[in-house]
């Protein structure tokens, strides 16, 4: 076998071993950055799940339901919990259920909107105030028996 031959056969041989270790590398990679994501979620949840513990909910989600519906930066209840559009959904969810004109606010129960401050605490603290100044004007007392 001539040398030119031969050197040609190795370069194939290092330049698929290079590709094949970029190809590890990059899955490499994109695993830990994924395994880091999911670490941070459930401890996250962790963290929600004892918070709400120590405030005297009894009836806490499942660590991995929080986790996978909150991820690692609060999902949908971080998204301008403040914004006109949540504030109408709010006012809405604390009503007695009505539909058309038998719909009437209620006095909510300030566990509800406690919990709603709690997750925002874990997930998205800089949001906390705004919240509070959406919620300080609604009429909450504890109207749920423990």
């Amino acid at each position: 076998m001539s040398p030119t031959r031969m050197a040609s056969q190795h370069r194939a041989i290092y330049i698929g071993a290079i590709v094949l270790l970029v190809a590890m590398v990059v899955i490499g990679l994109l695993t830990y950055t994924q395994q880091h994501a999911t670490n941070e979620s459930y401890r996250k949840a962790q963290q929600l799940s004892d918070q709400l513990v120590a405030a005297g909910y009894s009836a806490v989600p499942d660590q991995g339901q929080i986790a996978r519906t909150l991820g690692t930066d609060g999902g949908a209840a971080c998204k301008d919990p403040s914004g006109s559009l949540k504030n109408a959904l709010y006012r809405v969810n604390l009503s007695n259920g009505a539909g058309g004109p038998g719909q009437r606010p209620i006095i909510a129960d300030a566990r509800v909107v406690e919990a709603g401050a709690i997750v925002l605490n874990v997930y998205c603290p800089d949001k906390l105030d705004e919240y509070r100044e959406l919620v300080d004007d609604l009429d909450t007392d504890h109207t749920v028996r423990n």
